[in-house]
């Protein structure tokens, strides 16, 4: 498309403008419909595990429900206390938001279907997820209430806590791939298994950093049961308490966003991307898309299952887990990897 439209009258500069521009709208517009259709399914898996209905009124089997919650924030009023920081109270969720977009930018889709195939794509990737923090540091200090910044307080502990420890399992993935461009790491899970498994999840070396993976992707998108940042009974709502109409709806936007980012992560870093689950040439008809796409809703319906079943921690165990727990065994790991492959590949 590039090409082609600095072929055109448009010429080499504004035609690179107008196709990065309409790639980005093919990004981002999808996602938002898929953020619509995820809390729906969200909402329907919480009812199945409750044995309850759930949406089921607006539109054919509640699809509709949550374009009928978004319209019903679109026409509230936008409340702002007479005490908060005005400005940085509005910007808050407009960083959330943001944020939680710009990270899609480097996911690769298929082997094509990538935005901005960069060298670096995850360390980018740890770069943008670690300036989440800020919309939300910001929204609770701004609405200048205790409940919103004890909330904040909790999720920038909470976030920087956890992204140690991520940081030290990706280490472990990019020993194995050799490289932080996320469709080569993709092509070196190409039968890593008995030669005809597209995964590095099922490595002996690699299955625990999968999983706690996992469980770190929860604690940094603050779903249940590390939700801490917005426990109903000790901080009524979190950060966004103070917050209504469409700056409220951001929030949203971006957590859901965020949780698809790591579900895409997930499948991404251990499971095959965008390859087919195994090394056989009739399943790679499928088009690439259609397997992150399978991948990604297996992820979120364990997100969604594990919501519905598991306690909240507390705000102890979830510092010792990811400080005590999490970073050393990480640490560990990476040492044990780094030892295993300089024994087979240079020893």
């Amino acid at each position: 498309m590039t090409e082609y439209l600095q072929s055109t009258f448009l010429g080499p500069d504004l035609g690179w403008f107008v196709a990065t521009l309409v790639l980005i709208l093919l990004i981002a517009l999808p996602l938002m419909l898929a953020v619509a259709m995820i809390i729906y399914a969200d909402r329907k898996i919480w009812a199945a595990m409750a044995m309850r209905r759930g949406p089921n009124v607006v539109g054919p089997f509640g699809l509709l429900q949550s374009f009928a919650d978004g319209l019903k924030v679109f026409l509230q009023e936008t409340i702002i206390p007479s005490s908060a920081n005005r400005g940085l109270f509005l910007i808050a969720p407009i960083i959330t938001f943001t944020v939680a977009l710009l990270a899609w930018a480097v996911i690769p889709f298929s082997e094509t279907m990538v935005l901005a195939n960069i060298n670096i794509g995850l360390l980018y990737i740890l770069a943008i997820s670690s300036l989440g923090v800020y919309g939300v540091v910001i929204a609770g200090w701004s609405s200048n209430s205790k409940y919103p910044f004890f909330s904040s307080m909790r999720a920038a502990a909470q976030m920087i806590s956890y992204e140690v420890s991520l940081g030290f399992i990706l280490i472990s993935v990019v020993l194995f791939a050799g490289t932080f461009n996320l469709n080569d790491i993709i092509k070196s899970q190409e039968g890593h298994i008995f030669g005809f498994i597209n995964a590095y999840g099922l490595n002996p070396l690699l299955f625990p950093m999968a999983v706690m993976f996992l469980i770190s992707s929860l604690a940094e998108t603050a779903r249940h049961p590390f939700d801490l940042t917005e426990a109903e009974s000790e901080l009524v709502a979190g950060y966004q308490t103070e917050y209504s109409s469409m700056s409220f709806a951001l929030f949203w936007l971006g957590e859901y966003a965020n949780i698809l980012l790591m579900c895409a992560l997930n499948v991404i870093l251990f499971w095959g991307g965008w390859l087919p689950p195994v090394d056989w040439e009739p399943l790679y008809m499928v088009p690439g898309i259609i397997w992150l796409f399978i991948k990604m809703f297996l992820f979120f319906f364990i997100f969604s299952w594990v919501m519905a079943t598991v306690p909240r921690y507390r705000y102890d165990q979830l510092m010792r887990l990811g400080w005590k727990i999490f970073l050393p065994i990480s640490i560990f790991w990476v040492v044990l990897v780094s030892g295993y492959l300089m024994l087979t590949r240079y020893g």
